[in-house]
């Protein structure tokens, strides 16, 4: 426990350390959407927004990795290829690429938003950790694109190739590696690939295929290693793969799709035809259960939410916005008016940055008292289903034919959009 403890330490030093020049994985540095970094702009109009370089892909949804001197993006190649580019950071000048083939097709009601490559991969330092939609993990030397290691889960293990593809992104924790694949929960070792401990074993090719992607957090006194099945909200011990607690989540199809979030002991997660729920992690003489805080009615889709000063802002499968208070469940507001299909979000202070599906940035402020949109603009006329990457001054926003890096920076220019 102690050594857990102080790695987590170590950590989260490392990415305080990281957190203003790179984004290593899925929703940023600490993987909850939150940055730090200059300040804001109050508008996103004329020079505090500027386009900085482009570059054509093919689709993908997968979220840009950034680092101090090169973006890596992925895509699908005539449905046929998965392919993986480093770009100059400064440039957007092509470094190296990497492909294999991996493509395949999803079940014909999810169709209509594409056959791409999902996962955002992750980035350890010197390995970029990569998931192929065929339920295989590649893991790349990230000066040269060279090959470390490749696992196929489906040869390996026998399992069933997962009905939506890989979708959940892996996990990088000092030397463990922990990914939902192969019909379960896994920690491998990040060098070799080796698999260390399999959890949550599914033969269910449908219902094991996880769209939620894991998270660590310090909950209820000891490190967990929190997972959303397509069923379940699972706290799992990160050494062992031994299920501490577990809680099943209604969905509509198991669409348990958003990375829950943990606010002290407290899990916040919501559902696709289930609700808005928080769980208390609670433990007694060394077992631990997961007790009902509140829920609400609204349904969550496949935006993982932001929380600001205990009030956690979500966009709903209704395609609205929400506000509501994480201790006591209470709906601060819901917008009117209805936006995209889908939107990344990431939050600094008081602000909050959303990337909407119709490739429209929103920025906001993160006040419980009303929805306050400070400015919006739109950045692309392609739809974006991938995370927005927010770094220092630089937004990378991936959408469905390309890259594009902006610069911005915080001007006492204000916007009319009020």
């Amino acid at each position: 426990m102690i050594r857990w403890l102080w790695g987590l330490l170590l950590i989260g030093l490392w990415m305080q350390g990281r957190a203003a020049d790179t984004w290593p994985q899925w929703r940023g540095p600490t993987r909850d959407g939150q940055v730090s970094g200059p300040a804001w702009p109050e508008t996103l109009q004329g020079a505090a927004l500027t386009q900085r370089w482009q570059v054509s892909l093919e689709p993908g949804y997968s979220g840009p990795i950034v680092t101090p001197d090169r973006v890596f993006t992925t895509e699908t190649v005539d449905k046929k290829l998965e392919r993986v580019r480093a770009l100059d950071r400064t440039t957007g000048r092509e470094l190296w690429r990497q492909e294999w083939e991996g493509a395949m097709s999803v079940p014909f009601f999810a169709r209509s938003n594409g056959d791409w490559i999902r996962a955002t991969p992750a980035w350890d330092g010197e390995t970029l950790y990569v998931a192929g939609m065929r339920d295989v993990l590649v893991a790349l030397d990230a000066q040269t694109g060279a090959v470390r290691w490749r696992k196929d889960f489906v040869e390996e293990l026998k399992s069933p190739v997962p009905a939506f593809g890989f979708v959940s992104s892996p996990l990088v924790v000092g030397d463990a590696l922990y990914v939902q694949a192969g019909g379960g929960v896994m920690r491998l070792e990040k060098a070799t690939g080796k698999i260390v401990w399999r959890s949550l074993e599914s033969t269910d090719g449908m219902m094991g295929s996880a769209f939620s992607s894991p998270m660590l957090a310090t909950v209820a006194g000891r490190p967990q290693l929190i997972v959303q099945t397509r069923t379940e909200l699972v706290g799992l011990n990160p050494e062992s793969g031994a299920v501490l607690w577990q809680q099943p989540v209604e969905a509509f199809r198991g669409m348990n799709i958003l990375t829950p979030t943990a606010v002290g002991n407290r899990i916040f997660t919501s559902a696709y035809g289930g609700k808005t729920l928080a769980y208390d992690i609670q433990e007694t003489n060394g077992s631990y259960r997961a007790e009902p805080a509140w829920e609400f009615k609204a349904q969550g889709y496949m935006t993982s939410p932001v929380i600001v000063n205990g009030f956690a802002y979500l966009h709903l499968r209704n395609q609205r916005a929400l506000c509501i208070n994480v201790a006591t469940g209470q709906e601060q507001w819901t917008t009117g008016d209805s936006f995209g299909k889908y939107w990344s979000l990431v939050a600094q202070g008081d602000r909050i940055l959303a990337l909407d599906q119709k490739g429209e940035l929103l920025l906001l402020r993160a006040n419980p008292e009303k929805f306050t949109l400070i400015d919006r603009r739109k950045v692309s006329e392609e739809e974006s289903w991938a995370h927005v990457a927010v770094v220092g001054e630089d937004v990378y926003i991936r959408d469905l034919k390309g890259l594009t890096a902006w610069v911005w920076s915080a001007t006492p220019a204000k916007s009319a959009a009020r």
